[in-house]
């Protein structure tokens, strides 16, 4: 165990994808659609992968998989969760973007208790039910807003993407969960970029474009610091406990009011600010409680009482 090494890994992977978020959306402004950015996104994430995976004696493992069906549905899922999240980066601002992201925590408790069966007590329910008033609060501007003038409806449009990108990307998550009893990480990193690179694919017919020397400059680091972000990601969790590391990915919020505001000149309305406020917190309860129960788990198995 090292924490140090872990949340350092772990600020790097936050700081990466809001990096990659704000070419994604850059490119999305000059008007490279949602499955094309999932292309580059995903294809030039695997030579890094790639790489990875050769220079730690994983590459035998990372290809190798017993259960392709699994990783194609991950894929599908995974997929339209990310062409989901890049349109939405397009049309709202990305603190406004972010923020709704962070619903996606939230409905993989409510989706692991439909799909998987797992147990949710009342304190995370209650937690969910926080995070998700904050998600109205994020939502209320944007749905008041159709019927109203052209930009307002793209936006509340935008807005909705959106949360069906943070649904999809929670519904992904109850995947990878049931991918890893018997899959290792590294073939679920590799396959993942895969099948998302040959199914965004499909998506040429809905109007692909030639991008510009610039927008295509963008479109590859993208997907580049998306792959490394992704490897910071999975070794950060290598040299320290989930409890611990996972609450850092609301550093993201930060990096994306920054981000915002002195790129893209996005300016958060208090509205946006409070509901960031409440989702973050209910994500950051539900993250302790697991961490109390993991350990309460491990004194059980140990026979020792909290006291010691």
């Amino acid at each position: 165990m090292n924490p140090a090494r872990a949340i350092g890994l772990k600020l790097i992977s936050v700081t990466l994808f809001v990096v990659m978020s704000a070419l994604i959306k850059a490119a999305a402004e000059h008007g490279v659609p949602p499955g094309e950015t999932v292309f580059f996104r995903s294809l030039f994430a695997l030579p890094v992968i790639l790489v990875w995976l050769g220079a730690t004696g994983q590459l035998g493992a990372g290809l190798r998989t017993g259960d392709p069906m699994g990783h194609l549905w991950r894929g599908l899922v995974g997929g339209t969760a990310m062409g989901l999240n890049f349109a939405a980066l397009g049309i709202l601002p990305l603190p406004e973007a972010t923020a709704i992201g962070f619903a996606a925590p939230l409905l993989v408790v409510i989706f692991a208790a439909m799909f998987l069966g797992e147990k949710v007590r009342l304190f995370r329910l209650s937690a969910v039910a926080l995070g998700l008033v904050g998600v109205v609060v994020v939502l209320s501007p944007r749905l008041s807003a159709f019927g109203g003038d052209r930009m307002d409806a793209a936006e509340s449009l935008g807005a909705i993407v959106a949360l069906a990108g943070a649904a999809a990307a929670a519904l992904a998550q109850v995947f990878v969960r049931k991918l890893v009893q018997t899959e290792r990480t590294s073939a679920i990193v590799f396959w993942f970029s895969v099948t998302s690179t040959v199914l965004s694919l499909f998506t040429i017919p809905l109007g692909w474009v030639v991008p510009s020397v610039w927008d295509a400059t963008m479109l590859v680091a993208a997907g580049l610091l998306g792959g490394v972000a992704q490897i910071c990601l999975t070794s950060a969790y290598r040299f320290a406990e989930a409890g611990l590391v996972a609450p850092f990915d609301y550093a993201s919020m930060l990096l994306a009011l920054v981000i915002g505001y002195f790129v893209f000149a996005e300016a958060p309305t208090p509205v946006v600010l409070i509901g960031a406020g409440l989702i973050i917190a209910a994500g950051v309860f539900i993250i302790w409680r697991e961490r109390q129960l993991g350990l309460e788990r491990g004194r059980a198995r140990k026979g020792v009482t909290p006291q010691g």
